[in-house]
């Protein structure tokens, strides 16, 4: 505690007036919030950021340890992009595929949006897995001939691997997609379609496209 002393006049005992005793020890109110202030703005600007920093690093670490490991699991298991699909109930599925040749025979470009589907004319149907004929995809086919109300068609696939496979032959894009990828077609076996079983009319393969396909069929494939 700090005193002043304080001269009261000539004659008197010289002593600490007691109100001025109380004004001096008193600290001053701005220097109290002052330092209220300063210990305020550290906490905001200095501790309050190296927290919030701390915490993002810690949930950054976190989510990048639970992403390494999935994906460490993901590749030793082989998980696939996308989960088969069952076969859908309630109309008939595109089940039989045979080798190309076997189903060889004239191929005429005649495409016509009338309902029944001709060769030249892209349609979606539910193909099963060769591999798994409890699971399919619901995909698109392109019409190359008919055996009545069973179609034949050639599949599509959108999987750019297809590009270097001498079994595909590479359509380009078109409205049978939605999202307008470039699309293959492949030759080496043939879909035996129900005609019941079609979803829907996907598109018209503009004719020398399809006379590519038709050209690789009666070289390769004993059409005609």
């Amino acid at each position: 505690m700090r005193y002043q002393r304080i001269e009261v006049g000539p004659g008197r005992h010289n002593r600490p007036n007691t109100a001025s005793l109380k004004l001096v020890n008193m600290a001053p109110p701005w220097r109290t919030f002052q330092r209220f202030l300063n210990n305020t703005e550290n906490l905001v600007f200095n501790e309050a950021p190296k927290f919030i920093r701390q915490q993002l690093q810690s949930d950054t670490v976190t989510r990048g340890i639970q992403l390494g490991i999935k994906l460490g699991i993901d590749a030793i298991v082989g998980a696939p992009a996308e989960a088969p699909k069952a076969i859908a109930a309630g109309r008939p599925v595109s089940q039989n595929f045979v080798p190309t040749a076997h189903r060889a025979r004239k191929v005429v470009y005649s495409p016509d949006l009338d309902g029944q589907a001709d060769p030249g004319e892209i349609v979606w149907t539910w193909v099963v897995y060769e591999d798994d004929p409890s699971k399919g995809k619901d995909r698109p086919v392109l019409v190359v001939g008919r055996d009545q109300s069973t179609l034949l068609g050639l599949m599509l696939s959108s999987q750019d691997h297809h590009r270097q496979d001498p079994n595909w032959v590479g359509i380009g894009s078109g409205s049978w997609d939605y999202e307008g990828r470039v699309s293959w077609v492949r030759l080496d076996r043939v879909l035996d379609v129900p005609e019941e079983g079609i979803r829907r009319e996907g598109a018209i393969l503009a004719r020398e496209t399809f006379e590519v396909v038709a050209t690789r069929l009666r070289a390769e494939y004993s059409w005609s």
